[in-house]
């Protein structure tokens, strides 16, 4: 009952826009209001009726225990950033090289923190913390002629330390986490995390005792959507996966998460394996990935940065596309990198990763700067086969037992996911 009324909730907020625009808008008020009592009052009424189911007498030892079990999962409210200080790193001469200093102001700004790396300085010593960190002032003469979301980014490329608005602290204490799963969300993807708990990102046992975990990575809704913050609170108490931060999530913050959460499981998964890093319409073959990472010798699990390998890609100048940037902003091709998609790192980079971020300025495009941190690393993407982030060909996209033999396929629904995740594991399907 409760997984079948946050499903209509969910869809309720997200199917409601076409209708909403049409009433007038006091009625848009009214609704919304009747929305949020709704949810309000189911909540009051579930815990109600928790509260009058009659146990026998327990003993005060277990009362005890259980009550201090209630304290460790209640989420708590803008939990402080772990302060984590990024020790020095020695970039490497290829990334210096790679980066042209020039007049463009990312191009100045990065060249400025590797100078001061060098005369010994923490990059981030000059940086205000959060939330004193944006700054309007820049000295890009064309600014005014970036995209809404690039001059946010510009203005707040200094802030890098978001409070968790609710955290998961116990998430990888229980067991030696073999891996991770860090998949990428917003508040309204619902239905797509939810296929991934019911499918390749479910929490178990694998064979051969390889514990897996999964965390969803989500920042704050627009003020201009509607607001759904107490069904997500309410996702996170029953499933106990969110992550949120306090920062507005766009496409263009995604470097913001990705920091975020290499801080967080720093702090909280310090000892696993491999974290897979992803989006929430993607599908991923569990087995077969367990299966490769198991393979691995240790002197390759230990320096893996592995997916679908982008070599020879250079910056957008179209300013249509939502991967647009301006000459004014970075000059120079790209490092090869990962594609953002779905890519595995090693639990024994995560640290080495955090400190190279910590001397690199965030870029806008968060699969291009992880390549740009691991090239500064002297850590070069190591290509695979299994790892389709562009999909796979349009006459191959119903045979499963072309999935049977992959690892990982980008932008499926979450009915297709479902139905790819039963195909391939139907004792049925003969390849």
């Amino acid at each position: 009952m409760t997984l079948t009324f946050l499903k209509f909730a969910h869809r309720l907020v997200l199917h409601s826009n076409n209708v909403l625009m049409r009433l007038p808008r006091r009625c848009r008020v009214l609704l919304l209001l009747s929305m949020f009592l709704l949810v309000v009052l189911y909540s009051n009424f579930r815990k109600e009726a928790i509260s009058q189911v009659k146990e026998p007498p327990k003993h005060a030892a277990v009362r005890q225990t259980e009550d201090r079990r209630l304290v460790q999962t209640q989420i708590p409210t803008k939990v402080p950033s772990p302060v984590l200080t990024p020790p020095s790193v020695n970039v490497s001469s290829e990334f210096r090289t790679s980066i042209p200093e020039n007049g463009a102001y990312w191009n100045q700004l990065l060249h400025a923190r590797l100078k001061r790396a060098e005369r010994g300085e923490n990059p981030l010593s000059r940086d205000p913390s959060w939330p004193h960190c944006r700054d309007n002032q820049t000295n890009v003469n064309d600014v005014a002629s970036y995209s809404p979301l690039l001059r946010n980014f510009l203005w707040g490329m200094k802030c890098r330390s978001p409070p968790f608005l609710m955290d998961q602290p116990d998430k990888c204490k229980e067991n030696a986490t073999f891996l991770l799963f860090a998949i990428k969300s917003i508040p309204a993807h619902f239905e797509r995390r939810q296929a991934v708990r019911d499918t390749w990102g479910r929490e178990y046992l694998h064979d051969g005792g390889l514990h897996v975990r999964t965390a969803f990575l989500l920042g704050a809704s627009s003020p201009d959507d509607p607001d759904i913050s107490a069904l997500v609170r309410f996702e996170a108490e029953r499933y106990g996966d969110i992550l949120q931060a306090d920062f507005h999530d766009s496409l263009l913050n995604l470097t913001l998460k990705m920091n975020a959460f290499l801080r967080w499981t720093l702090e909280r998964c310090p000892r696993v394996s491999f974290v897979f890093s992803g989006d929430d319409d993607v599908i991923v073959n569990t087995p077969a990935l367990l299966s490769y990472l198991s393979s691995l010798d240790s002197s390759k699990a230990s320096r893996l940065y592995t997916g679908h390998v982008i070599k020879t890609a250079r910056p957008l100048r179209d300013p249509k596309s939502k991967y647009f940037i301006p000459a004014s902003f970075y000059k120079g091709p790209y490092p090869a990198y990962v594609g953002g998609g779905g890519f595995v790192i090693s639990g024994a980079l995560l640290r080495p990763l955090y400190s190279a971020c910590g001397a690199i300025p965030f870029f806008p495009i968060d699969d291009v700067y992880i390549g740009m941190c691991f090239n500064a690393l002297g850590v070069s993407p190591q290509a695979h086969g299994g790892f389709h982030t562009f999909d796979i060909r349009e006459r191959d996209r119903e045979n499963m037992c072309i999935y049977k033999n992959l690892i990982l396929v980008h932008r499926r629904s979450p009915q297709q996911v479902k139905k790819i995740w039963r195909g391939i594991h139907s004792p049925l399907l003969t390849c």
